[in-house]
């Protein structure tokens, strides 16, 4: 058993500001609004100075000191974190933006950012004697879930829909948890899991463990500033389900300009992006409203964001407005159309989810949201591969040739012709 960490304070409800002790509970009993980490920040700041976090480890980890755990064991660690952010003129040309940056969340340890929020939960899990880690997810969640519940020698719980991607569910199924498919919706396995969470001393990531889980979400911001040279981008451009992460990004910033680790000044825009297929943030975004109507069934091809009664939807919608960002929804073929453009402008494979991100971008670019100097950064949260089967169909292949040179001149006479040939001409 850990001591408590002395800079976690208690959990507050986000809704009503009632503290209740540290534990695994994440549900308001006065106003059942979500509970979430309160820090003793003077405690904090002690230790989260730019120099201390700059000879930390090359993980997220380095941000332990706004993290709740601080137990004498190491946390639970697979090297997540410090991902990339790419500098992307090629799409930003494409876009108008001569200060794009793509922040590569796919190139974690099971390839989405999702390890970030798991490697706390499940830090904090062991360290308070939970010996089963469990969740509901429609994809990532799942793998990490699994792995670090191998890492940490915990037996591992991942209930899904039967509907998912099957190059999400073998990725999972490699660590060997207990897997569970449901014949439903992501909201009715959540349902299930929020049952079993209550009847059974198990920790679920997402329910009983979520206001730590959740924390590590504030991570991908703080690195995304500090590899931006401790500076606040002007937009940030993020993928929305529950809108946990969403929630989470704002909180990190607030902590950054709060602890002095960059300039009190203009805050970042925070703007979602949906598959309109399952929209109910972007539909009350635009509607004028901060009341979620839930999406009963969920239709797209971006199963990592269908999740149609999003627990912290109202949130995002607020947010999105004070910050000045908007939540826009995109069409499938703009889905597709997202991933190939990453793709192909700037070599970064990315999942559905990162193509919604991609598509939103491209969409308020062409609506002139942006003059073309501001700092905007595009949040992608999931790898290509694990939604490789929705590009079937969309390449048409050329017919095989022989192994020969021959051959090859007669099948792309224009590779080949000494004026046509663009291969040519840029070589030197």
């Amino acid at each position: 058993m850990s001591h408590l960490p002395p800079r976690v304070r208690a959990l507050r409800c986000r809704a009503c500001g009632t503290e209740v002790p540290v534990g695994p509970v994440h549900v308001c009993e006065q106003c059942f609004g979500p509970l979430e980490v309160a820090y003793d920040y003077a405690v904090v700041a002690r230790t989260a100075t730019r120099a201390a976090i700059e000879a930390g480890p090359m993980s997220m980890w380095r941000y332990h000191m706004l993290l709740p755990y601080e137990d004498p064991a190491p946390p639970v660690t697979l090297g997540e974190g410090m991902t990339p952010l790419v500098h992307a003129p090629r799409l930003g040309e494409v876009l108008g933006l001569r200060h794009l940056y793509i922040k590569n969340d796919s190139l974690n340890p099971t390839n989405s950012f999702k390890d970030r929020v798991v490697s706390v939960a499940t830090s904090w899990a062991r360290a308070r004697g939970f010996q089963v880690l469990g969740c509901a997810s429609t994809g990532n969640l799942a793998n990490a879930v699994a792995a670090y519940a191998a890492r940490a020698g915990l037996r591992g719980l991942v209930v899904i829909p039967d509907d998912l991607e099957p190059n999400k569910v073998a990725p999972t199924a490699v660590f060997a948890p207990e897997l569970v498919r449901v014949h439903g919706t992501y909201d009715e396995v959540n349902r299930l899991c929020s049952e079993l969470a209550d009847s059974q001393p198990w920790g679920f990531c997402n329910i009983n463990l979520r206001p730590f889980y959740s924390e590590g979400s504030k991570t991908l911001t703080f690195e995304t500033v500090e590899q931006l040279g401790w500076r606040l981008p002007d937009e940030i451009i993020i993928p929305v389900a529950s809108g946990s992460q969403f929630v989470k990004h704002h909180k990190a910033i607030e902590e950054l300009v709060d602890l002095g680790l960059v300039p009190d000044g203009p805050r970042p825009r925070l703007t979602g992006a949906q598959a309109l297929g399952c929209s109910p943030v972007a539909r009350a975004f635009a509607s004028g409203s901060d009341h979620i109507v839930p999406v009963r069934e969920p239709r797209t091809i971006a199963k990592s964001l269908a999740i149609g009664n999003p627990s912290d939807g109202a949130d995002v919608v607020r947010l999105a407005r004070a910050s000045g960002g908007v939540v826009v929804a995109v069409e499938e073929e703009q889905i597709l159309e997202g991933m190939e453009l990453l793709a192909r402008a700037e070599g970064i494979f990315t999942e559905t989810a990162g193509g919604v991100t991609v598509a939103v971008l491209k969409q308020l670019a062409e609506a002139g949201r942006w003059t073309g100097d501001e700092t905007v950064v595009a949040y992608i949260t999931g790898h290509g591969l694990k939604t490789v089967d929705s590009l079937s169909g969309r390449t048409e292949l050329a017919e095989p040739i022989p192994p020969s040179l021959r051959a090859f001149r007669r099948a792309y006479p224009e590779l080949v012709n000494p004026d046509a040939s663009p291969w040519r001409a840029s070589t030197g």
